[in-house]
């Protein structure tokens, strides 16, 4: 068993740094030229990142002081949202990238030659290149036929000149005029592979139209690097700061109308506000709670349900931040079960002090309301301080003619619930994902992600809960604070 542990323990670090070793690569390395203060700043902004991270996780749970909590909390949680969305916008980028490199040019392309215009000079004739010093015959003077302006050069065969070689003198003939075939340039030697030059009126070949070199490949790349970069950069950060505004700005108030075949025609249209995963801690504290009571007490339920994982810490850090529940109205009550935070914080405690705002904890307990009766068990978590949920002990003697309301906070004890007869059970702990793709491993790890499933005569509710853990950030999975109407099959 320690041994599969360990193997476990070595990929995951290694799948993660793996990961982070990609990023800085795609991010920063293949976005500069060289070595440099933006790649050495690359490394240390992801190591100072996940540093920051496991810090924040490590003092919350060793109960470090609740400064050094909230000081690593904000920063350290918020780079692991950030990572996961750097990680998958670069990841889905990468088809892009040979596309983008495809499409851009490697430099801008020359504009083409008129082809009614005159022909640029160095597509210029050759016989037209003649100068004063390149005369038919080396002793010949000029014709008397020719204009005293042919022996100069023209400006457009000056470039030419430049250019191309001159011809030498070769042998004269008897007639004073060059052999055909001796005229060589001086500069090319007896093994020099250049082609002869065009022919009279044939133009030269654009330069634009050779080949990229390819010491353009790199320039071209560098710039798709960086443009794919920035844009994977600005997608995370949005998508981040979206979520996290969306978790601060207070959970939304969602309503579900659930029949229950032996609710009284009396009870039809009663209302119980369901509270899940406040998660008060370094990140949420005082004004997060003050706003998830008004957001409660402004539906006027007849009850309330704080269905665990109200807090992360100690009544002695998180007192002050939980106080505002004593605010809460409904005309029945509050009450409240252990999620498996609460046993992370010392459960008994906050059992205690939940009493004495003004819930009413369900500990494996029943309590008979006039239509029907709401029973809560404590979270499996509990098992590890023998204080795990009691399904015979809150339900075994109840009246099954009446209907039966359950509040437990995972979703996978729905399976004892159905064995017990209850007709409806209310929970959360999924947090409905909170950070896509996460809903894909909650999916895995219970049998209802979010919202309203049957399992035979037993109904569960998973609500998405109304705060956030870790990162204060929900992405594709909004927060809610969910009213339960029951209806009754009677009315």
């Amino acid at each position: 068993m320690v041994v599969v542990f360990v193997l476990v323990a070595l990929l995951v670090v290694t799948g993660v740094v793996a990961a982070n070793w990609y990023l800085w690569r795609r991010l920063f390395r293949d976005t500069t030229r060289g070595p440099g203060p933006v790649r050495r700043a690359g490394a240390v902004l992801i190591a100072g990142g996940w540093l920051l991270a496991v810090g924040a996780l490590v003092a919350e749970r060793a109960g470090a002081p609740f400064w050094l909590q909230r000081t690593l909390a904000w920063p350290g949680f918020l780079w692991l949202a950030l990572a996961l969305y750097l990680l998958l916008a670069t990841l889905a980028t990468e088809p892009l990238r040979p596309v983008l490199r495809r499409l851009l040019p490697a430099r801008a392309p020359e504009p083409a030659p008129d082809p009614d215009g005159p022909l640029p000079a160095a597509q210029a004739p050759a016989h037209e290149a003649r100068t004063a010093d390149e005369p038919g015959s080396a002793h010949e003077p000029p014709s008397v036929h020719e204009s005293p302006s042919a022996a100069e050069p023209s400006p457009a065969a000056e470039p030419v000149l430049g250019r191309m070689p001159l011809p030498a003198v070769g042998t004269q003939s008897g007639s004073g005029r060059l052999a055909v075939g001796e005229a060589k340039t001086a500069a090319a030697g007896p093994d020099d592979g250049d082609e002869a030059p065009p022919a009279p009126g044939r133009p030269v070949p654009p330069a634009h139209a050779a080949s990229p070199s390819p010491r353009d490949l790199p320039s071209r790349r560098l710039f798709v690097s960086r443009v794919v970069a920035g844009g994977t950069a600005a997608v995370a950060l949005g998508t981040v700061g979206h979520g996290t505004y969306g978790v601060l700005r207070g959970a939304r108030v969602k309503r579900v109308t659930v029949p229950l075949a032996k609710l009284p025609r009396a009870a039809h249209g009663f209302r119980i506000a369901v509270v899940s995963d406040v998660h008060l801690g370094p990140v949420l504290g005082r004004g997060f709670a003050q706003k998830v009571v008004d957001t409660v007490n402004a539906t006027q339920p007849d009850l309330i349900a704080v269905v665990g994982d109200l807090v992360d810490g100690s009544v002695k850090d998180l007192g002050p931040a939980a106080a505002p529940l004593a605010g809460l109205r409904a005309r029945h009550g509050a009450y409240f079960v252990t999620g498996n935070h609460e046993y992370f914080s010392g459960a008994e405690q906050w059992v205690e002090e939940v009493r004495r705002l003004g819930l009413h904890p369900l500990e494996n307990a029943r309590t008979e309301l006039p239509a029907f009766d709401l029973a809560g068990v404590n979270d499996v978590r509990g098992e590890s301080e023998e204080q795990g949920p009691d399904f015979e002990r809150a339900l075994g003697d109840r009246d099954t003619a009446r209907a039966c309301v359950l509040l437990a906070h995972q979703p996978v004890q729905i399976h004892e619930a159905v064995r017990h007869g209850v007709d409806l059970q209310l929970s959360g702990h999924t947090h409905g994902g909170q950070l896509w793709p996460g809903s894909l491993l909650a999916a895995a790890a219970n049998p209802t992600v979010a919202g309203l499933e049957r399992y035979g005569d037993t109904q569960l509710y998973v609500s998405r809960g109304a705060g956030a853990w870790g990162p204060p950030t929900r992405v594709g999975a909004p927060s809610d604070i969910t009213v339960v109407q029951l209806a009754s099959k009677q009315a």
